[in-house]
């Protein structure tokens, strides 16, 4: 059974969430809005480099044009050490269906020499390294990519371009394992699977309704209720 890149990001989230994505009538989930918009800076750093703070400021980004000009100097530096700023730039290929022996989906980019897969995410970074959900897509992507080119890829990176963040993993034997959770969950989810203890993530999700988990409303955080 192969399964979706989405769908193995989601189960490292919660896998009561990815549980509810697969059952919902419109499966086929379109990105929230603005995604599209954030996720095409990645193709012009060059130009958002040099851009004036007035064309920064038009732009979909999270930060201060100044501090986001200078988060991504530190990027380009960064990255230009290692050898790798010209491979994310101008990527051997974008946009690509991946068909792994488990798990597919699209890789924003395709980088070349060595071979890993790029991921474009629209939200912020953590402090350091990438989410957990983000490693799992990350191991996801470059197994699918291993698989169609017959070759070893132990290596990823994701992009945060709303904040001037590119960083390159490891892909480690835990993030394998991680993989290997996840795609043992969505694989057994014949039910709902018990709530998950943190409950942080329940705040935000479309299913809080649906699951029956309590969450802190804006009157109990005030001490209103």
């Amino acid at each position: 059974m192969t399964v979706t890149f989405a769908d193995l990001r989601t189960a490292a989230y919660c896998p009561r969430k990815c549980y509810y994505d697969r059952t919902r009538d419109d499966h086929d989930r379109e990105p929230p809005p603005g995604v599209d918009r954030i996720r095409a800076l990645s193709t012009d750093y060059e130009r958002l480099l040099q851009s004036s703070d007035d064309a920064l400021a038009s732009e979909p980004i999270a930060l201060e044009p100044a501090r986001y000009r200078e988060a991504l100097a530190r990027t380009r530096d960064r990255l230009e050490r290692i050898g790798r700023w010209n491979a994310v730039r101008r990527p051997a290929d974008r946009n690509v269906l991946a068909s792994g022996r488990h798990a597919r989906g699209v890789v924003h980019k395709v980088l070349e020499e060595p071979l890993e897969p790029s991921l474009v995410s629209a939200g912020e970074p953590p402090d350091r390294g990438v989410w957990a959900p983000q490693s799992v897509h990350a191991v996801a992507a470059a197994k699918a990519l291993a698989w169609e080119r017959k070759t070893s890829v132990e290596t990823a990176v994701l992009e945060y371009p709303a904040y001037g963040v590119i960083r390159r993993i490891d892909l480690t034997t835990r993030r394998k394992a991680e993989y290997r959770r996840a795609l043992r969950t969505v694989r057994e989810l014949d039910g709902p699977p018990p709530r998950i203890a943190n409950r942080s993530k329940c705040e935000a999700c479309e299913y809080a309704d649906t699951c029956g988990v309590r969450t802190r409303t804006l009157r109990s955080l005030l001490g209103l209720g």
